[in-house]
């Protein structure tokens, strides 16, 4: 690449390299590279890692009412390779990428090399400029994607859902104790647990009260029998159908 197409690379991304090579190699696949290690792979591993640790921090930072594994259901989605390669083709990076000869038609370029060098340019502008170069580039074109997936449902509202089932098969309602607090004014923990009639449910701790109340739901779910863990670790409500619980 030329001094104008590297410039014309950067104008697109909106980063400056101090190391220009970095950006070319970001942009190399592997059917164009002497060999493998000149391409743009390595840069990619290193990218994956990068992303995966701004979206949880983002995540973890703006959205304190998520429990842990809601956060892991919108970060998986928003790393996917899918919205990597839509986010790459949307800022026109997918056109930059350096083919080889049995790869130079475009029309019919594979989701996961655009996917990849989303990937590899977050790499490379992370080993160039830091974290906080990183960050900013990773966080101008993903977080729609990650207020998207945050409100379309992938976190469940354990509350709501408990105080349905319990009125409906055992005429209560759930009752939400704080237990104990710890920490600072500034970064407190909470302990909650839930009474239903006389029986008191297993607490659960969470980093604000609205955080620990959907935690001691959940567990509370679990122990009455309406809700059950899968094999991957995912919650499953049971019969989840006859209800109508909606997120907060």
């Amino acid at each position: 690449m030329d001094e104008i197409q590297l410039t014309a690379a950067e104008d697109l991304i909106g980063y400056r390299f101090n190391d220009r090579n970095l950006l070319q190699r970001s942009l190399t696949h592997a059917s164009l590279a002497n060999s493998r290690l000149d391409s743009n792979e390595r840069l990619e591993f290193l990218g994956d890692a990068v992303l995966g640790l701004v979206v949880c921090e983002h995540l973890f930072e703006n959205y304190d009412d998520l429990l842990e594994g809601e956060m892991t259901k919108i970060k998986s989605t928003v790393v996917s390779r899918r919205v990597c390669a839509e986010v790459a083709g949307a800022m026109g990076l997918a056109d930059l990428i350096r083919l080889g000869k049995g790869m130079s038609n475009r029309r019919d370029l594979p989701s996961s090399v655009a996917a990849a060098v989303y990937e590899s340019m977050i790499g490379a502008i992370f080993i160039d400029g830091g974290i906080d170069a990183a960050r900013k580039f990773i966080l101008r074109d993903l977080t729609p994607w990650i207020e998207d997936a945050a409100g379309s449902g992938h976190q469940s509202n354990y509350k709501s859902v408990l105080q349905q089932v319990v009125q409906q098969h055992l005429e209560k309602s759930p009752n939400y104790i704080v237990l104990d607090e710890k920490g600072p004014d500034h970064a407190k923990c909470f302990e909650v647990c839930v009474d239903i009639g006389a029986q008191r449910f297993e607490s659960c701790w969470g980093a604000s009260k609205k955080q620990a109340e959907q935690a001691a739901a959940m567990k509370a779910l679990v122990e009455l029998g309406f809700a059950e863990w899968r094999e991957d670790g995912e919650l499953n409500l049971i019969d989840r159908a006859e209800f109508s619980a909606e997120p907060e």
